[in-house]
């Protein structure tokens, strides 16, 4: 008993410490014991405040642990971490007097394996298709023939290299490229920096708007892709004003911007080939056209000399046109003597008819007033119904006149040949437009035909089956035949050969 009440005594003599020596001394104990740690859970909780730094609950099913990425470790990661995710965490733990717990200040953060990533993928994707940025309707046709093409890749791999290339086999275009990072914490960023910066650029401007944008990268793991799906690169995509074109990865590669995107190709290979069409194929579109336009013209101006020669076969003969009038002058002629002769003695029998029932002294009487009264009369009205109808005979004649007519013929055979020189004139011009038209698409096909390249030191690789464009093909060919600009040269295939598991392709060329 004696010794419970001295060991009590002695407690009461402890030192006495204050709440922060307490504290920081179970801070040494704790970073001391758990310097480096490495903590497989699920994230929990996540809070990013406008300082940068991210802070984040790390749970199992029992046990809740405070996290903290400072913004300097926070925009260098790959993968942003998000509530559900399950996570490997690494860093150091320590303890927050200010509110008495312990925490785990992390370095280094990533995905608890390739299930997590799709996991996390899957729900971005949906998120996105509910806003609508996967609907069809959204998406922009590609230019037929782009003057300019941006493309954001990496400027030191062979993507650049395969899309220049293929450019240049196809139809040769202005290239633009932005140069970014194609994986890493930067990549997301700057990709997205590309788009945006490709669609701010004026067109018609010192640097050109690009027409097509194609975002291009090589293979690669989930991890090495994971940029092209970060929310940010979808949604700059999903902003472009410009079509845009994804070739990231290989053909079973697929990513976040592959469907927001307008068009997706397998490679970036691939990309070229939808950006432009083939020269040649459009240079045969184009002799085909020149040459339905030549049939076009030479059959409009034979339809048109048709016309004109069945419509001078349709107007009358000058002499059908005299023979009719002249034929109702000599009836006329004929007739007017007898008619003459005819009126008068018409009537004479009338009056021979009226004298008869007339006493001669009536007649005296009606004769002599008669007389008188038609004395002053009768030669005025005589005068004038001759007059009158030689007049009318004259005016007749004059209408009848062949001179008049003949004329007339004169004057519409001038109109005639005006209209015909006019018409002559006017095919001639056409024809001479369209000529020149001809030949000036002749001396465009002619520019952008092969001959030209060839001209530059390009060549063209011929073999059985026709130009051969791959290196594939060459091998297999039996014999090449070589096209430059001043001739052929033909050379004969060495035979192939196997080397213990390599292919002729590896052991290089085919010569």
């Amino acid at each position: 008993m004696s010794d419970l009440i001295d060991d009590g005594q002695e407690a009461g003599n402890a030192p006495e410490f204050s709440v922060t020596e307490i504290s920081n001394a179970i801070k040494r104990v704790i970073e001391g014991e758990f310097s480096h740690v490495r903590i497989r859970a699920e994230v929990g909780r996540v809070s990013r405040p406008r300082s940068g730094h991210i802070y984040l609950d790390l749970k199992d099913d029992k046990s809740v642990i405070n996290g903290v990425i400072w913004k300097g470790v926070a925009t260098r990661l790959q993968v942003q971490p998000e509530e559900g995710m399950e996570v490997v965490a690494v860093g150091r733990m320590t303890t927050f007097g200010g509110q008495s717990r312990y925490q785990i200040i992390i370095e280094e953060i990533r995905p608890a394996g390739v299930g997590a990533l799709m996991a996390m993928l899957e729900k971005r994707k949906q998120m996105l298709a509910a806003e609508g940025l996967f609907a069809p309707e959204r998406k922009q046709e590609l230019p037929y023939l782009p003057d300019v093409i941006g493309v954001v890749t990496s400027p030191s791999g062979a993507v650049i290299r395969d899309i220049l290339h293929r450019l240049r086999d196809r139809f040769p275009r202005k290239v633009l490229v932005w140069p970014v990072a194609v994986q890493g914490e930067k990549c997301a960023s700057e990709v997205a920096r590309a788009i945006a910066g490709f669609n701010a650029l004026s067109p018609g401007g010192a640097l050109p708007r690009p027409d097509l944008i194609i975002v291009a990268r090589g293979g690669g793991s989930v991890e090495d892709l994971w940029g092209f799906n970060e929310e940010i690169v979808a949604r700059a995509v999903a902003a472009s004003q410009i079509p845009l074109i994804s070739a990231v990865g290989h053909e079973t590669d697929t990513t976040l911007i592959d469907f927001v995107s307008d068009r997706r190709a397998p490679t970036p290979t691939a990309a070229a080939e939808l950006a432009v069409p083939v020269r040649l194929e459009l240079l045969a579109w184009v002799g085909e056209q020149g040459s339905r336009m030549s049939y076009a013209l030479s059959n409009g101006v034979s339809r048109r000399g048709q016309r004109l020669r069945d419509l001078a076969r349709a107007m009358p003969r000058i002499e059908s046109l005299v023979e009719a009038p002249r034929q109702r002058l000599d009836r006329a002629s004929d007739r007017l003597p007898a008619a003459l002769q005819r009126g008068v003695q018409l009537r004479r029998v009338a009056l021979s008819d009226a004298s008869g029932s007339l006493r001669p002294s009536l007649l005296s009487r009606a004769l002599r007033g008669d007389i008188q009264r038609l004395s002053g009369l009768g030669a005025r009205l005589r005068l004038r119904g001759l007059d009158e109808r030689a007049r009318h005979l004259e005016s007749v004649g004059a209408r009848l006149n062949v001179e008049a007519i003949v004329r007339d013929l004169g004057r519409k055979r001038v109109e005639l040949d005006r209209i015909a020189r006019r018409m002559a004139d006017s095919g001639s011009r056409q024809i001479k437009a369209l000529s020149e038209r001809l030949e000036a698409t002749d001396r465009l096909r002619e520019t952008l035909s092969y001959k030209a390249t060839l001209a530059r030191g390009y060549a063209v690789v011929h073999g059985e089956d026709g130009v051969l464009t791959t290196k594939a093909a060459a091998q297999k060919a039996g014999a090449l035949e070589i096209e430059f600009s001043d001739g052929r040269m033909s050379l004969a295939g060495k035979p192939k050969r196997t080397v213990a598991g390599r292919t002729p392709t590896d052991q290089g060329s085919l010569f």
